[in-house]
């Protein structure tokens, strides 16, 4: 397995918590789109999809996302890719089997923490970016005082029959060494049952346990 492995899904995970809340906004943004992003997240208890993740080189991997309200996330990698990511409401966790390492970054601050948490107001920390195109809402997180989290921008396609008449369809990152991160969704599906232990994963470190 070649290591350039572990720094792209480090990318992924970068890209989730890069941005805390509460900073400026660069623009003023549109009420009535973030109000609408607000009632999707609430209007979603769980979440499955497919993800195909591609960095700056054109090096993609690809997975399966499933999320459950409140707090919760994993990005189980493809078959053959040692790597998984999982957000337990407090924490983001990578956790890379085959070196037996793991890597923890709070996201009780970041824009990930709102998509996962519904009591978030989006219009506290969002703003929404114009993208010629009715059918798509783009809302861009990032801290011009603190360019070293870089942004992120997560975008939306307007589907009626989807919660809120949203549907995430991913995000793009991007840090302060100009480093991008696409993460696109498929297949997504709402309400499916999701039990508690898919957020769970082992500890490969010695003397490692189940944690969850």
């Amino acid at each position: 397995m070649k290591r350039i492995l572990a720094p792209v899904a480090l990318s992924l995970a970068t890209a989730l918590v890069a941005v805390p809340a509460g900073y400026a906004l660069a623009q003023q943004a549109a009420p009535s789109d973030l109000n609408q992003v607000n009632a999707y997240i609430r209007a979603v208890t769980t979440l499955t999809a497919d993800f195909s993740q591609t960095d700056r080189n054109g090096q993609v991997l690809t997975g399966k996302l499933t999320l459950k309200q409140p707090g919760k996330i994993r990005f189980q990698y493809e078959k053959g890719v040692p790597l998984l990511i999982v957000g337990d409401g407090k924490a983001l966790t990578l956790i890379d089997y085959e070196v037996r390492q793991v890597q923890r970054w709070p996201i009780g601050n970041s824009p990930l923490a709102a998509l996962i948490d519904p009591t978030k107001d989006l219009s506290k920390f969002g703003t929404v970016v114009p993208t010629g195109d009715p059918t798509v809402l783009s809302v861009q997180a990032k801290d011009p005082k603190r360019p070293e989290f870089g942004t992120i921008t997560m975008i939306f396609k307007r589907k009626p029959a989807s919660p809120a008449g949203l549907e995430l369809y991913g995000w793009v990152a991007l840090d302060a060494q100009n480093n991008r991160t696409a993460v696109r969704l498929s297949n997504q599906q709402y309400g499916v049952p999701v039990a508690d232990s898919a957020f769970r994963w082992t500890d490969p470190r010695p003397r490692g346990r189940p944690n969850g």
